[in-house]
């Protein structure tokens, strides 16, 4: 398969429309999957502690009621609309370059072409993922046996900086990119297939039905988490680790395949999994209907 449906035309209107409907389609990706999010970090953090992904469901709602699957909601729901427009903006524009680079006159870009466009969206939207990943995921490991250290989102921050800067605030930022450009190439390239695949003949991508758009963006979501739990496990220790734990991503690495084996890159499949389907169907649908809603003003 060579090429792939006509991309829009590109214009300001449009570009505005991606980063607007991406937010929208971040905030239902946060309310269907954080339930989920929390037992992968859970999982990928602790030795011992839960036996397998529904087993840490039921302890983290013994102890905190079902209010606790939540925790550490805060701060991805409030950091979304920035972190899912600029991926979708992000898009828009990798789109618009690889366009920009062709030698001839199509109006479609190669899958090839759609695979760069997606892993250049995950370059600008690091920037404000991997901060808000960082807090998210202390805010999602307290509690586990200690004390609660952080009062909130704010105060995460306001610890980080007290103990090593900005740096601190941002630290697993190359473990984030390497989970977010690969996984964001699986994860448009697989949305754009699948839509093409349920596009009847005579008809465009976007006159699919709701039930359409939901299979889409829940088989992205799949592609994305296939490839993307290994350098997720790494991030997530890094982000989670006292300050000197690791000197870096490679260390990392080192360390958590001598501690607990190479399995231990695989820890918290089960939840993203779980989760990759709902999570990723809720964020596309928000996109699309959110989309043709702003058709309708401008």
């Amino acid at each position: 398969m060579s090429e792939e449906p006509k991309i829009p035309t590109t214009t300001t209107a449009s570009s505005v429309k991606s980063f607007l409907s991406g937010g929208f389609g971040g905030m239902a990706s946060v309310m269907v999957g954080q339930p989920f999010d929390l037992v992968k970090v859970r999982l990928q953090t602790t030795e011992g502690v839960y036996k397998n992904t529904f087993d840490c469901f039921r302890k983290i709602v013994a102890k905190d009621g079902l209010t606790g699957l939540y925790r550490g909601m805060a701060t991805p729901l409030a950091s979304v609309t920035p972190i899912f427009a600029v991926s979708f903006f992000s898009y828009d524009l990798g789109k618009k370059i690889m366009f920009s680079l062709k030698t001839d006159d199509s109006k479609t870009l190669t899958l090839a072409e759609i695979t760069a466009a997606g892993a250049f969206s995950a370059v600008p939207t690091t920037l404000f993922m991997a901060p808000s990943e960082r807090v998210k995921v202390l805010m999602q490991v307290q509690g586990q046996g200690q004390g609660v250290q952080y009062k909130g989102p704010l105060d995460v921050v306001r610890q980080l900086y007290k103990e090593g800067g900005v740096r601190s605030i941002f630290r697993g930022t190359g473990a984030t990119l390497l989970r977010d450009s690969p996984g964001s190439a699986a994860y448009f390239v697989a949305y754009e297939l699948v839509k093409k695949a349920l596009t009847p003949e005579g008809t465009r991508p976007e006159d699919l039905n709701m039930g359409a758009v939901l299979f889409a963006g829940g088989m992205a979501g799949v592609a994305m988490w296939t490839i993307a739990i290994p350098p997720d496990v790494l991030k997530s220790r890094l982000q989670s680790a006292p300050a000197g734990t690791y000197t870096g991503l490679l260390d990392c690495l080192r360390k958590t395949v001598k501690t607990d084996g190479p399995r231990a890159l695989f820890k918290g499949l089960g939840p993203a999994m779980l989760r990759a389907f709902p999570a990723n169907a809720a964020t596309f649908l928000g996109v699309e209907y959110s989309m043709q809603a702003m058709n309708y003003v401008f």
